[in-house]
């Protein structure tokens, strides 16, 4: 089995954000890896990953990171896969990840998710792959209707709770 998604933190502390991911993939049944590299302490090391990822199957690289957050943006400038920036709530109430991230420079685009968006980031990519895939497409169609059906339950479930002046 060779991933074709690459989830990437700047830190195992990330890992609590990230694991949102990591199990969309499991869910739709994509192939991932799961690294932790930092744009900071390994850059050769993001050199390496970025410039090769393509070479080695990935379709699209999820980026987690903390407050300066430049490891999405550094791997966006190496690579021509989609890259999907998630800023991890670490300081700041995670607004310096947001900003990091997804104030790129004209060339070097980020797709970004909201603060600790992991899940999201996850459903991006799969939206992304089945762009080619039908098979990718069709479970995408079950996962969002049942999405809609959880808030159709719950809304007939709201409509059984009685209060004294509740008029639904």
């Amino acid at each position: 089995m060779e991933a074709k998604v690459s989830i990437i933190m700047g830190s195992t502390s990330d890992l609590a954000v990230m694991e949102s991911a990591a199990k969309i993939m499991d869910e739709f049944e994509i192939p991932f890896e799961i690294n932790a590299l930092s744009a900071h302490r390994t850059p050769e090391e993001v050199e390496k990953f970025a410039k090769g990822a393509k070479d080695r199957g990935i379709e699209v690289i999820i980026a987690g990171a903390g407050m300066a957050a430049h490891l999405p943006g550094v791997i966006a400038a190496m690579t021509t896969l989609p890259v999907i920036g998630v800023p991890i709530k670490a300081s700041l109430d995670g607004w310096d990840s947001l900003l990091a991230i997804v104030q790129m420079p004209p060339g070097i685009p980020v797709a970004t998710v909201g603060i600790n968006g992991a899940q999201n980031a996850g459903i991006l990519a799969v939206q992304m792959m089945a762009l080619g895939d039908d098979t990718l497409k069709a479970k995408l169609v079950t996962f969002k209707e049942a999405l809609k059906n959880k808030i159709v339950k719950a809304n007939e479930d709201l409509s059984k709770i009685k209060y004294k002046f509740k008029t639904n």
